[in-house]
């Protein structure tokens, strides 16, 4: 069944650059030597280790755990030797390091013992867990624990399956719904079957014809009743309020959650790892990713996580001019120099730059307010007027032209005539704002730790006074007792003559 409901705003048509990498089937990646896993991996906090140096871990064990709810556990993605747990240096701009275990492999890939659970007879909460302790996040880069998602109060009208991939050049996700499909379907219906959806929805873009038919196929075999919903191909396709309002109609606003709408968005990769996880037992401890751009061989690498981007990068052959890498697609990924970074949950893709690939940009000129940007941006904003008050400073009149709205999905820089990095403006407001609010926060909390502590002063000086005015109270009273019985009238005139 085709069905396409609505036409979000804005958007722009790139070059997708998808063909090369989607050629041929995903290649399992040799299990290297030594592999890096930081222990932040996901959206909230990041998981404790639970293992020393110089301890033996098996396939799937787990070796950081999740304390907090927004959180997920870390698992070894094959068997080995903790050979350290201490800083490293992960894919960011900064090149600052963070924790990470490292493990040395053993080649034996000797599995954990780790029997599926009947996921059937699991309360709602005991899934949530399970998927928790399983590592599951959200596998299309924004990595949010995927158990967090599973309200198991609120019931959801829609479920949206997320397999548009607009990015150019990441293919993952079409290869993964072309090769495994069945398991894909397998998991959709498990995630009908806990968010009590009346509708499921799988949204795929029109420049994907064999992963539409690989899942309306795998639909067929399930009969079940989903619906494969073709999108124009069109950037940021697959953003998710974009995706909520072009299969629903329904506007999420920024500050409102899509289960507030009764919408329920996964990626077809997550949907997958959910299923591997319940059906069979297997935590997150490997990911397909696209390896693309100035290669000799582009194509799509089933790989364990904590490999090095370097040694992956070298699988598929980085001709000579390379200069560098693009962490996820070329709209929103992260711009690295060649890197011994490891490959995490959200490393959904890597792009070999060149200098005939991606050139460098031209230099930046004044903005003369064409309002290009204006039109490309899919949240209906005015770029051109955060950037003047992004570049003056003014970061509360950017904020109150819906700054916080803007998703950094690059629309309104591609289509710049003068080369303004406007994300990278946007960007710098947004953690200026975060900064202050920070800041104001702290000034609150001392505020309010002196109000209290000046309040807590004035109480005990209170009741040191009560105590004291009762002490003397009393003693007094002590006294003038002691004086009457020395003396020898009577306590109470009052009550001697009532006696008479």
């Amino acid at each position: 069944m085709l069905r396409t409901s609505f036409h979000f705003p804005g958007g722009v048509k790139p070059d997708s650059n998808k063909e090369a990498s989607a050629r041929d089937p995903i290649a399992f990646a040799p299990l290297p030597e030594r592999l890096a896993l930081p222990l932040k991996q996901s959206a909230g906090v990041a998981p404790s280790p639970v293992v020393r140096v110089g301890e033996r871990v098996k396939k799937g064990q787990v070796i950081a755990a999740a304390e907090q709810w927004i959180s997920a556990s870390l698992h070894a993605p094959t068997s080995g030797r903790i050979a350290d747990i201490g800083n490293y240096p992960l894919a960011h701009p900064s090149g600052l390091p963070a924790p990470a275990i490292i493990i040395e492999t053993d080649g034996l890939e000797e599995w954990q013992e780790r029997p599926p659970p009947d996921w059937q007879r699991l309360a709602p909460q005991e899934v949530q867990q399970y998927l928790q302790q399983s590592g599951v996040v959200g596998l299309g880069g924004a990595v949010f624990p995927s158990h967090v998602k599973l309200d198991a109060e609120a019931r959801m009208e829609e479920l949206i399956i997320n397999g548009a991939e607009c990015e150019p050049y990441v293919t993952c996700d079409d290869r993964l719904m072309r090769e495994r499909a069945a398991e894909i379907v397998s998991g959709i219906a498990l995630l009908r079957d806990l968010t009590g959806a009346g509708q499921t929805l799988i949204a795929i873009e029109n420049n994907k014809p064999e992963a539409i038919r690989a899942m309306r196929g795998a639909i067929s075999e399930h009969r079940e009743n989903f619906t494969v919903v073709t999108l124009p191909t069109r950037y940021p396709a697959g953003s998710l309020r974009q995706l909520i309002y072009a299969l629903t109609g329904k506007r999420a606003p920024f500050n409102v959650l899509p289960t507030a709408m009764g919408v329920q968005c996964f990626n077809v990769a997550t949907v997958y790892s959910i299923w591997r996880a319940l059906a069979h037992g297997e935590p997150v401890a490997r990911r397909v990713v696209t390896v693309s751009g100035n290669v000799r061989a582009p194509r799509n690498w089933d790989v364990p996580l904590g490999m090095s981007m370097e040694a992956l990068l070298q699988l598929s052959g980085p001709l000579s001019d390379t200069n560098g890498l693009i962490v996820g697609g070329p709209m929103m990924g992260t711009f690295l120099p060649l890197t011994n970074a490891p490959i995490t949950k959200g490393s959904n893709c890597l792009i070999a730059r060149s200098p005939r690939l991606f050139p460098p940009r031209p230099p930046e000129s004044p903005c003369i307010r064409c309002t290009a940007c204006a039109q490309a941006c899919p949240q209906g904003l005015q770029p051109f007027e955060l950037y003047w008050w992004s570049r003056a400073r003014d970061f509360d009149k950017a904020a109150r032209y819906a700054l916080s709205e803007c998703i950094e999905c690059g629309c309104c820089a591609y289509v710049c005539p003068a080369s303004i990095p406007l994300v990278h403006y946007f960007r710098y407001a947004k953690g200026e704002l975060a900064a202050a609010a920070r800041e104001q926060k702290m000034a609150d909390d001392a505020k309010s730790r002196f109000e209290f502590r000046q309040f807590r002063a004035e109480r005990e000086k209170t009741e040191k006074a009560e105590k004291l005015a009762k002490a003397a109270a009393a003693q007094a009273a002590k006294r003038a007792a002691e004086e009457s019985a020395a003396s020898g009238e009577p306590e109470n005139m009052a009550s001697q003559e009532e006696r008479h």
